[in-house]
């Protein structure tokens, strides 16, 4: 794993923790980065009513759309030669801003139901689902950035392999490590962060996909 794809994995990682935490304390136990952990909660509803409800239930169909918008995104960039990383980046940038932007006009946050509310999460969810997107399409040298659970998995199968004598083990464990480890540094600063600044916080994951579209090569 070369240099600048530990740290991309390594800010992609931190950007999604970080951003998955800050939205679901803010958000009313809302998950961003990856919506189905938002189907539990949508099963915990359906025996416990919740006011929170609706977020949730808005978030997959729009999860989907940004998905969907990303790929045709990415097919058009290929084919005219444009660079679809950068621009992916600049369009999960775009996305984030518009979030904080919704976010201040939504403040104080304290009705899950509210139009602007169901907004800021409706957007910051499709911000995430542009990660996850081109993750898949153009990061496949790159371990996943935005859901753990594999990565963790796939981890301890390495190091027990590399226990077992496989030497080539030992770079794949460094290969998925990164990115846990920054998730997992990520989760804890967002928050943190929005314990200290609340929406204000977003403006850092703004900062970090600034810096990564500005040394995207392609």
């Amino acid at each position: 794993m070369e240099r600048g794809d530990i740290k991309q994995s390594v800010a992609l990682g931190f950007l999604a923790g970080y951003v998955d935490t800050l939205g679901f304390v803010g958000l009313f136990g809302l998950f961003t980065a990856h919506v189905t952990g938002n189907f539990v909660l949508i099963g915990r509803a359906l025996i416990e009513p919740s006011q929170t409800i609706a977020i949730k239930l808005l978030v997959f169909p729009v999860f989907i759309l940004f998905v969907a918008l990303a790929r045709l995104a990415i097919l058009h960039w290929e084919r005219s030669g444009g660079m679809a990383l950068r621009n992916s980046f600049l369009f999960q940038l775009f996305t984030m801003l518009a979030t904080v932007l919704c976010a201040w006009q939504a403040a104080p946050v304290v009705e899950a139901s509210a139009p602007l509310t169901l907004l800021t999460g409706a957007l910051c969810a499709g911000a995430m689902a542009v990660q996850n997107t081109y993750g898949k399409l153009l990061l496949g040298k790159v371990a996943a950035t935005t859901v753990m659970t594999g990565n963790v998995t796939t981890l301890v199968i390495e190091m027990v392999d590399s226990l077992r004598g496989d030497r080539d083990a030992i770079g794949r464990c460094k290969k998925l490590a990164w990115p846990v480890f920054a998730f997992t540094v990520g989760c804890l600063s967002g928050g943190v962060a929005f314990m200290l600044a609340g929406f204000h916080g977003l403006l850092l994951p703004c900062v970090i996909l600034a810096w990564l579209a500005a040394a995207a090569k392609d």
